[in-house]
């Protein structure tokens, strides 16, 4: 598998990076493994009492001894008497990590974590809390831990749709999974086979494919058209994903699979339903699990609540880095919309309706459903008036501050707003992390936000389920954009302040790009196996006191994706020298046909690659495909095969390397490209060379093939700013420079959908592993 360096935030993020040449991978030794393991244990069906005997004696007591931790602060303090008092979060009930009462006791949970000595202090803590502490808070304050604790550098945690899958797929999937029982079902698959052979015995007379007889068929909803029930089935097959020949290659994959039970149910997004409102259209993109995931690891890698300065954040320029993430979120998500005939996306006012409701149709592991907004809502009428207007007041004094162009502090110093460099603290206020300069008022304004939207009070404790509570389920909701777009405002209002580049500015004297070809860009839905086996609800078997992983449950899905696509630059360079090649993606029309001039239309741009090339004199080709794109990532390997994985690597059947799956905040490669049309969507790329004149080296201070350098301050290409050159206001004028290149493309959209409901399907009553994109 590609060895993707965890960068960057989304879409384009901006510093993408230029790859060193590789290196031998590191393999994992004993002490590595048997860290490795205990984690992958240790959060395996995790709203079940803890199975492990082998873990189980370590979580008896939580060590409470100072001494055995670098750092004994009043977090841990407060923990730990709530703990003694019987005032934790209890297990069981919902957890929610902007909920401002369960944070601060998530915290201190981290902070038992994070500051303990050795692992044997870290292990019986996790023990303890795997056993104690409530279920959502655990694996956050872990997933905290593993992240940026220094000495866990490499290790893998399940991804957390695998260790949660109640929070991306809906109720109905969810009560299948924990229903599920392999005797039950043997009996019933084995009904249902004599009945489909009598149903379909006959299928060829069937030419209009008329045995379709559910009212409510929809085209996307494959399994119908290949004639499959929702419901599981079990084949001996491999498990779907894009990358598949990365795991198939070796024999290893094989022997890891091998006497494993795969149970596969067709699951969609909500669509499949009812058609809330028009905006469910998009939840194929707004509900996509690798989508809601980076937005859940980029607000672990840069939590609000850590300190820059103690945990390296503010290297990588942690508050400016955020914000950038916000616009190009939504930047990606403006150019699905008008891939679907959707404009710009709504405004959000204070007392005004908000017009698309959304039901999540998710239920957390207690049983609770999450709760929805009805289309036409009205925010204000909850009455929580204090809450509102201190929002409020947050949004008319940042405003009011860049107006004046400057900030006084609390001592004394003032920050001159209407430099480019006062986006660190714009960035740091909008984020509303603990590096703001004015910790009493700007703190803890965007969790006030989402307790609003939410219904929470300032100190309630038990509360309901809401997808606004969470970073990894908020993504779903066409609120979150609409809300998003107004603390991205103030960011542009920032940027309006900033003097635009001249044409001087952005000219480099010895950089001509004479022309970049782009191969035809396709995109696709294909089909992608998600392993939601932590929703098993049987007994789990030990032989010789070793765990027996032998049944796999899959969640299968039709998602979006794309073909490889690659450019060929032809660049001239007066003579030999660096240069950063930075490529971005926007739109070229609105939703109406009518060309959006560049001045509004740099927002919508999403920076898709930067890398660092070294040029000679005098003409440059060269190629780069979208595979080489290093902020990205390619499915993953599973929580199933990761475990056996290290199962076999401690028995020493093989080596275990380093980089064995994706990192865990790449972004999804599939998500690269909007949907398009079937006759081609017009866009356009914008590609911009600069020189390359940093005095430190990329990914210096840490192994690129598996550490995602979080606070190492060497992750980006170079030190310009996160959208350089689409920064600041735009004069278009100043684009059209030797070393800038517009090109128009067309993205086309390829149905693999059609020939199911077109044609018949030969095999109908059988999942179609043969189809071809």
């Amino acid at each position: 598998m590609k060895l993707t360096l965890v960068l960057l935030a989304l879409v384009g993020c901006v510093a993408a990076f230029s790859v060193p040449a590789p290196t031998k991978v590191k393999v994992a030794d004993s002490a590595f493994l048997e860290k490795q393991k205990f984690l992958f244990e240790i959060v395996y069906r995790v709203e079940d009492p803890l199975s492990f005997e082998e873990w189980i004696k370590y979580g008896k007591v939580l060590v409470g001894d100072k001494s055995h931790y670098t750092t004994y602060d009043v977090h841990m303090e407060k923990f730990w008497e709530s703990y003694k008092l019987g005032a934790l979060l209890p297990k069981g009930e919902f957890f929610g990590a902007l909920v401002k009462t369960h944070h601060k006791q998530a915290w201190g949970l981290f902070n038992f974590f994070y500051y303990a000595k050795d692992f044997e202090t870290f292990k019986q803590n996790v023990a303890w809390a795997r056993i104690h502490a409530n279920e959502g808070m655990f694996v956050y304050a872990l997933t905290l831990a593993v992240i940026h604790k220094p000495e866990f550098e490499g290790l893998i945690m399940p991804q957390i749709y695998e260790i949660f899958p109640q929070y991306f797929f809906n109720s109905k999937f969810v009560y299948e999974a924990e229903k599920f029982d392999y005797d039950v079902w043997s009996k019933y698959i084995m009904y249902e086979k004599e009945y489909k052979d009598i149903l379909y015995k006959d299928v060829s007379e069937f030419h209009d494919n008329s045995y379709f007889h559910t009212k409510d068929w929809k085209t996307w909803q494959w399994w119908k058209m290949m004639g499959l029930g929702e419901h599981w089935y079990v084949e001996d097959k491999f498990f779907l994903r894009e990358n598949i020949a990365h795991y198939t290659k070796e024999s290893k994959y094989t022997e890891i699979t091998k006497g494993l039970k795969k149970f596969y149910m067709p699951v969609d997004y909500t669509r499949d339903i009812d058609f809330f409102n028009a905006e469910s259209k998009l939840s194929y993109f707004t509900e996509d699990l690798g989508w809601n995931a980076f937005w859940y690891y980029l607000n672990l890698d840069y939590a609000f609540f850590l300190d820059g300065k103690q945990f390296g954040l503010e290297k990588d320029r942690r508050g400016e880095f955020w914000i950038y993430n916000v616009q190009q979120i939504l930047a990606r998500y403006y150019q699905e919309r008008l891939a679907n005939g959707f404009g710009e996306i709504p405004e959000y006012f204070w007392y005004k309706q908000v017009e698309f409701g959304y039901d999540p149709q998710l239920i957390y592991y207690n049983g609770v459903g999450y709760s929805y907004r009805k289309n036409y809502f009205e925010y204000q009428t909850y009455g929580k008036f204090d809450m509102l207007y201190q929002i409020q007041n947050f949004f008319d004094r940042i405003y009011n501050v860049l107006e004046t162009g400057y900030y006084k502090t609390a001592d004394g110093v003032v920050i001159d707003l209407h430099k480019p460099e006062a986006v660190k603290f714009i960035g740091n206020y909008l984020q509303g992390n603990v590096d703001t300069y004015d910790k009493y008022f700007f703190n803890y304004y965007y969790m006030l936000c989402h307790m609003y939207f939410s219904d929470v009070n300032y100190y309630d404790f038990e509360v309901f389920p809401n997808i606004f509570l969470n970073f990894e389920t908020m993504m779903r909701d066409p609120m979150f954009y609409t809300f998003h777009k107004k603390i991205a405002d103030v960011f542009y209002r920032f940027q309006y302040y900033q003097a635009p580049y001249t044409k001087k500015d952005l000219t480099y004297e010895g950089f001509n790009i004479k022309d970049v070809s782009v191969s035809k860009l396709v995109t696709y839905f294909d089909f992608v196996d998600f392993d939601a086996t932590n929703l098993l609800n049987d007994k789990m078997t030990f032989v010789d006191g070793k765990f027996v992983w032998d049944k796999a449950l899959l969640a299968r899905q039709a998602r979006l994706n794309h073909k490889p696509f690659n450019f060929e630059f032809d660049i001239v360079s007066d003579k030999v020298q660096k240069g950063v090649v930075r490529i971005f993606l926007g739109p070229k029309f609105d939703e109406y046909g009518r060309t959006i001039p560049l001045k509004y239309n740099a927002q919508n741009f999403v920076q898709i690659d930067s890398f660092v090339y070294p040029f000679v004199a005098g003409e440059n080709t060269f190629k780069r495909g979208s595979k080489d794109f290093t902020w990205t990532a390619e499915d993953r390997a599973t929580y199933t095969e990761l475990y056996k994985y290290v199962q076999l690597a401690s028995e020493g059947a093989y080596e275990f390397p380093l980089d064995l799956s994706e990192p865990h905040n790449a972004f999804p490669d599939r998500l690269v490209l909007p949907r398009g049309w079937e006759h081609g969507m017009p866009m356009q790329f914008y590609f911009f060379v600069s020189p390359y004149a940093e005095d430190y080296e990329q990914f210096s201070n840490f192994d690129f093939t598996y550490s995602a350098g979080i606070g190492s301050g060497t992750r980006f290409v170079d030190s310009k700013p996160f959208g350089y050159p689409f920064d600041r206001s735009i004069d278009e004028y100043s684009y059209f420079v030797p070393n800038g290149f517009f090109k128009d493309v067309k993205i086309y959209y390829q149905d693999t959908f059609a020939k199911y409901f077109e044609k018949k399907y030969a095999n109908f009553g059988e999942f179609d592993y043969s189809i071809e994109y």
